[in-house]
């Protein structure tokens, strides 16, 4: 769509000019990772008793997950930061993309209820802002344990139609013991397999004095994770199989433009996709809520790395707020999990190169004081294939040698 390349375009030269468009691919230690933010802005780190399992957590950037390891501080980094923006010590206009695993947002972003653009403006670039409270705004430490961070903050959001929105945000971020990671995974990793998992737990609460409608535009919580890109392994995800004419499209695979079939395979039999996770070309898909699954995944056979995300579903029908940046017909036709590979523009630049992992709850028509609530869990698993693809099958429905197969042959 011209309005997203005309966005990526000039998002990329905005963070060239906050410092933050060269980041190379990360994939180092987690103590520099540390070390380089701690330079920078405040960094908490949440530990296991043998100091293997560790999460790095940035206050000031709205309590993100910023990255985590399974092997003490000189493992392997599983986030994607980007160390030249943080390093640059600048803020930049439109959005300041620091990175980490587990970053907390608000939905829908466009659409006559996004909260990414002033009332009565055109979805365009230059109207387009992240809201301060979730990109520049620290939010403060109201709980601290051994093994978890509570932050809580009150928020006001207003949507293109003009909606103000008094919300009251609490997130806690819990490392994970052994048994939590058992339960996620309903199994126990073998002894060959180091893991770090933890779980944030969001949650919105109606602080405003009005209830808040539908026609007049609801909110979701939304998660997104950015990881380092592999340029040999594959994001998985898990859909419930069945007819369109039933359940509607497998994917939606336009939000940047159609993806290609080199880049993206769908096992309709299996009710699994593969999606390249390279950080070579843009692109973005969507799962809506007739076929989503709580599970998604990716693997990088390079690092040995099998990573799991977990989140909560409704029990029930729900409906998802629709981001897209148009006047939409069906402003609650949206996505529950998305996943996007980053890649170079057309025009030059890069935003990255990393991937995402993202999930959304569902729409809250919230009274005032009632809450909505979204939990996700994030496990990294690292260890020999054979000892890993047990859990692969369990999780994902594949086995490593699908993924690493997936595109031999492809673009």
């Amino acid at each position: 769509m011209a309005y997203k390349a005309l966005w990526l375009t000039a998002l990329a030269l905005g963070l060239t000019r906050a410092g933050g468009a060269a980041a190379a691919p990360a994939g180092g230690d987690f103590q520099s990772d540390v070390t380089l933010m701690q330079r920078h802005t405040p960094v908490i780190v949440l530990s296991d008793p043998a100091g293997r399992a560790r999460v790095a957590v940035a206050p000031a950037y709205e309590g993100r997950v910023m990255t985590s390891t399974a092997g003490g501080p000189g493992g392997d980094s599983f986030g994607w930061i980007n160390r030249a923006l943080i390093a640059s010590g600048r803020t930049g206009p439109h959005i300041n993309a620091y990175g980490g695993e587990d970053r907390i947002w608000f939905g829908p972003e466009g659409g006559q209820f996004g909260l990414f653009f002033p009332p009565g403006a055109p979805f365009d670039f230059a109207h387009w802002q992240t809201p301060a409270p979730v990109d520049t705004q620290p939010w403060p430490v109201t709980v601290r344990t051994r093994g978890s961070l509570t932050f809580a903050k009150t928020l006001t959001l207003t949507n293109h139609s003009g909606t103000r929105f008094r919300v009251r945000v609490r997130r806690t971020v819990r490392l994970l013991t052994p048994g939590d990671v058992r339960r996620v995974l309903g199994a126990a990793p073998p002894p060959a397999v180091r893991a770090v998992g933890y779980e944030t737990d969001n949650r919105m609460t109606n602080a405003g004095r009005a209830p808040w409608r539908p026609r007049t535009g609801l909110l979701s919580i939304w998660i997104l994770g950015q990881y380092i890109p592999s340029p040999v392994g594959a994001i998985v995800i898990p859909f419930r199989p069945g007819p369109v004419a039933t359940m509607g499209k497998i994917v939606n695979d336009a939000y940047f433009g159609k993806v290609p079939g080199g880049r993206l395979r769908i096992d309709a039999a299996r009710g699994v996709l593969f999606f390249k996770d390279d950080g070579k070309k843009r692109g973005k898909i969507g799962i809506g809520p007739r076929r989503v699954k709580d599970t998604l995944g990716s693997y990088d056979p390079a690092r040995q790395v099998l990573t799991v995300v977990r989140f909560g579903l409704p029990p029930g029908p729900a409906r998802y707020v629709n981001s897209m940046w148009e006047i939409q017909r069906d402003p609650y036709g949206g996505d529950v999990a998305n996943a996007y590979n980053d890649g170079p523009l057309a025009t030059g630049g890069h935003l990255g190169p990393f991937y995402e992992l993202e999930s959304s709850s569902p729409s809250g028509a919230l009274s005032p004081g009632r809450s909505l609530e979204h939990r996700r869990a994030t496990i990294h698993l690292q260890g020999p294939p054979a000892a890993l693809d047990p859990l692969a099958v369990r999780l994902l429905g594949v086995h490593l040698a699908d993924v690493t197969q997936a595109f031999s042959t492809g673009e």
